[in-house]
């Protein structure tokens, strides 16, 4: 599968890869957080900051996931558009 290159590792003192997150507030309560350019990377909790540190490690598991099976990241191009 072509993409992106992963990152050597993922924990310890690598340097740190950027993500674009969505945080969703969820109508029952809670929080519903993913990131886009990672197709399935996606985590909930009860507040934000849950959200966050949750996701956080939902990217960690999903790269390395990816790099055990011998995978690119998928290319995937984030635009913005006005409306």
């Amino acid at each position: 599968m072509r993409g992106q290159e992963l990152p050597d590792k993922m924990t310890g003192m690598e340097a740190k890869v950027k993500y674009r997150i969505v945080l969703e507030p969820q109508e029952e309560g809670g929080y519903t957080v993913y990131v886009p350019a990672l197709p399935g990377c996606l985590s909930q909790s009860e507040t934000a900051e849950e959200a966050m540190d949750n996701i956080k490690e939902a990217i960690i598991v999903y790269l390395e996931s990816l790099r055990e099976r011998g995978i690119s990241l998928p290319e995937i191009e984030e635009r913005e558009v006005a409306v």
